[in-house]
């Protein structure tokens, strides 16, 4: 393999495979990225053997072939290079050592056999559709934060996408949750989404997506089966194959209030800026801050036994006119979900039943996105 590829388009490539690679693995192999010239470009893969990432990019092929070394020093090498710089790879084939050249600057690095290198089937992927990047970036991010960690519930370790039905249309809905807040997305449904099986899109293959799908314009093609999924980019030069999670995702509707009758609605900005001026008093992880209504006011307040308490009323750009009422969450919880709302004058709108039920918290005027917030005990 012998090829010329320029400096910023080789780096972007590198930047996406290499975030694929696990750093802590016990298979060598799996710490490299795979180059492919062939057909006119350079194709790079790499996998941690739950996803698998490939990008071609344009390259000047002087001769065809493969080889596979360290993605993370690939990469550090190329970052290093000045702008500009026209890189050549070159791999005479065998045991030997891969060769970067630019400018006065060569190295040369280990490879490992390119038939070592691990293919992930995907099989067949039935379902087929379109999204708008704008679109694809708004679901994630609007559910992300939602995703546990918990390792032992798994099954709650992604986002669950599924079509469903909301007022009377079909919709691509996306949900997370980790038992302590909810977050429920949906988009109109794509055409070729109809009957799609509900899909657990793990955290890791989440978090590549969306970076990828940051950096274009361009709608984003999901495949899917029971078991893997595909986004394609940038017209197919990007691909992403994932497998999906093996479990079964919860009964989530059954947790969504449908009878929360009072209602408070205030200025996300204000209301976001208060409570972290109130948490700020508390060096705990957890950082509990009370909401205590009345009337078109509300004060919020935080303690902390090392460090003293902290208060803060609002009683201007809101409403409230239910019975007085006292409820705490995690300060963390609480920003978490305001800033998913658009627009710092927007107005955050907490429905509640009453101090130990679930909130439900929604932007004004938005019916796209809903979330559930559990108090804690302040």
């Amino acid at each position: 393999m012998k090829v010329v590829a320029e400096r910023p388009i080789l780096l972007r490539a590198l930047a996406h495979v290499q975030s694929v690679v696990e750093r802590r693995n016990t298979i060598p192999i799996l710490a490299n990225v795979l180059l492919r010239a062939r057909d006119g470009a350079l194709e790079l893969t790499a996998t941690d053997m739950e996803i698998a990432l490939a990008e071609r990019l344009p390259a000047d092929i002087k001769r065809s072939g493969a080889a596979t070394v360290p993605a993370a020093t690939l990469y550090e090498i190329v970052r290093k290079l000045p702008e500009g710089a026209q890189i050549e790879l070159d791999h005479p084939g065998g045991d030997a050592p891969l060769g970067l050249r630019a400018g006065r600057f060569s190295t040369s690095m280990n490879c490992l056999p390119v038939e070592d290198f691990p293919v992930m089937a995907e099989g067949s992927l039935p379902h087929r559709f379109v999204v708008p990047a704008l679109s694809l970036r708004a679901m994630i991010d609007r559910t992300r934060f939602a995703i546990s960690t918990e390792e032992t519930r798994y099954y709650l370790n992604g986002i669950y996408l599924h079509e469903a039905s909301s007022e009377g249309a079909r919709v691509l809905r996306a949900v997370a949750t980790d038992g302590h807040r909810l977050a429920r997305v949906e988009e109109p449904l794509p055409e070729g989404a109809e009957k799609i099986p509900g899909v657990i899109v793990p955290r890791k293959t989440v978090l590549e997506v969306r970076k990828l799908a940051d950096e274009t314009t361009e709608p984003v093609t999901i495949a899917l089966s029971d078991t893997k999924i595909s986004f394609e980019l940038d017209a197919g030069r990007i691909r992403l194959v994932s497998k999906l999670i093996d479990g079964t995702f919860p009964d989530y509707e059954r947790v969504i209030p449908r009878d929360n009758d009072k209602l408070l609605r205030v200025n996300k900005r204000e209301f976001a800026e208060a409570v972290d001026r109130v948490a700020a008093i508390s060096s705990e992880r957890s950082r509990p801050v009370k909401l205590a209504l009345e009337k078109d006011a509300l004060t919020l307040s935080a303690a902390s036994p090392e460090m003293g308490s902290a208060s803060e009323q609002l009683n201007e750009h809101l409403s409230y006119d239910a019975t007085p009422l006292e409820i705490g969450f995690q300060a963390r919880y609480l920003r978490d979900i305001t800033d998913q709302i658009a627009g710092e004058d927007s107005n955050v709108e907490f429905r509640f039943a009453d101090g130990t039920m679930p909130t439900v918290v929604r932007q004004e005027g938005d019916t796209s996105a809903l979330y559930v917030l559990m108090p804690m005990r302040v």
